[in-house]
């Protein structure tokens, strides 16, 4: 495997800091926030300076009941070509639910959960794997996904599960040890104990992040200092193997440079303690198994049904399926539901302008009745649809000013800067008032 050294998460919130910071290796971008024909400027002279670009994507949802879509293959497929990438990651997730599979709505949940470890879960995972694997120009690394809620009827540990994927597909790892902590704490695994247990040599890279812990829950914000226990399970991985790869994962609340600095010394640090007493393990990667001939339409079936009761019970109020820890999955659906407002808000900033304080209480009471069905932007779209015909906007300015944002978006393309345009636009702004 390619040795890539220190790295940090690429954004364009810091991206000048990234170009100055001293002791970058390489970095690693969100696959779906690239077009692959418009590259930003910073990327394109990090990969001039011959730093190694890592696209990594979230939305593939390679752990759900369906075989990968085509279109996000593909789309990965270009963002590995244009960053000249040496692989790409994904998650063990799933992502969204429903379908033709369970003749019912498709739910999307904005957010990667957890796939049972059972023998259904890791036969359809691993078909997933290898559909993808054919399609990408690059190898394929998943990662280890953090987890407020614990699936029943388990039938593997998480080593297990990875090990068994790792050797039926020959699938590298990317192992996040900050989501080692979050299992521990949330669900009471033992970071060493999955530690002792994966195919060592089977990893890709490593990724260390922040969060913060809130009535006995931990959560992985990315947006917090790293803990002393993440990196103490760092400096553990390390003295069982040398990571290829190391990096800091920051998606929120960037801190100043110098601290970001600072914490990817405490990060080199840590691996320095661990490699001097490695053994490093002795796993090597097998060839991969031959695709089974046996269907697993049966298998995709049963985790069909089981992935959409489960999403259903957190965005769509359904009862909560029999099993689960019903004040964990409360925690887990205000968390999905408060991470669709602060994502859509991005997605849409002039909806908090326009909406002010009343923003977020807004957009919590309707997602409350309306599921994520086609992505963010589509969200953000349907929540002002809603709120103009639930007649409750009692300011004229304010649902003055929704409405004339709802009309400029809601359209097929994209609202045109010609002049003859833009006049008919107003025109039509004007008529609507009266």
């Amino acid at each position: 495997m390619e040795r890539l050294g220190t790295g940090i998460g690429w954004r364009p919130e810091i991206a000048d800091a990234v170009e100055r910071m001293p002791g970058i290796d390489w970095v690693e971008v969100v696959a779906e926030n690239l077009c692959p024909g418009h590259l930003p400027e910073s990327l394109r002279r990090l990969r001039e300076r011959g730093v190694t670009v890592v696209p990594h994507g979230v939305s593939l949802g390679l752990g759900g009941a369906d075989r990968p879509d085509a279109a996000r293959l593909l789309a990965l497929a270009e963002r590995a070509e244009a960053l000249g990438a040496p692989l790409v990651t994904e998650h063990i997730a799933f992502v969204r639910a429903g379908g033709p599979l369970t003749a019912s709505a498709r739910l999307e949940a904005g957010h990667l959960l957890p796939v049972p470890r059972t023998r259904d879960a890791l036969d359809v995972l691993c078909e997933n794997i290898r559909i993808a694997q054919d399609a990408l120009p690059v190898p394929l690394a998943v990662e280890n996904i953090a987890a407020l809620i614990s699936w029943p009827g388990e039938e593997m540990t998480e080593a297990q599960f990875l090990y068994d994927l790792a050797d039926r597909t020959g699938v590298r790892l990317l192992i996040d040890v900050a989501n080692l902590h979050t299992n521990h704490v949330n669900r009471g695994e033992d970071p060493a104990e999955a530690l002792a247990g994966l195919p060592l040599e089977a990893i890709a890279y490593v990724h260390v992040a922040g969060g913060f812990e809130r009535d006995g829950v931990w959560h992985d914000s990315h947006a917090h200092p790293v803990p002393r226990p993440v990196l103490d399970i760092l400096t553990d991985l390390a003295s069982r193997v040398s990571p290829p790869g190391v990096l800091l994962e920051r998606d929120e609340n960037f801190p100043e440079p110098g601290e970001l600095e600072r914490e990817l010394g405490a990060i080199r640090e840590a691996v320095e303690k661990g490699g001097g007493a490695r053994a490093d393990g002795a796993w090597h990667a097998a060839a991969p198994v031959e695709p089974s001939r046996v269907s697993t339409d049966p298998a995709r079936q049963r985790l069909a049904l089981a992935q959409t009761a489960l999403l259903s019970a957190l965005v769509a109020g359904t009862p909560v399926p029999e099993g689960f820890d019903r004040v964990r999955i409360g925690v887990q659906a205000r968390a999905l539901a408060g991470k669709r407002a602060d994502v859509v808000a991005k997605v849409a900033p002039e909806l908090p302008v326009i909406l002010g304080a009343g923003y977020r209480p807004a957009f919590l009471t309707y997602a409350q009745g309306a599921p994520m069905t086609d992505g963010y932007r589509r969200d953000a779209l349907t929540f002002a649809e809603q709120l103009l015909l639930g007649g409750k906007l009692t300011d004229a300015r304010v649902r003055r000013e929704l409405r004339e944002w709802w009309l400029e978006r809601s359209g097929p393309t994209p609202r045109s800067g010609r002049p003859a345009v833009r006049l008919a636009r107003a025109t039509r702004r004007v008529l609507l008032r009266h």
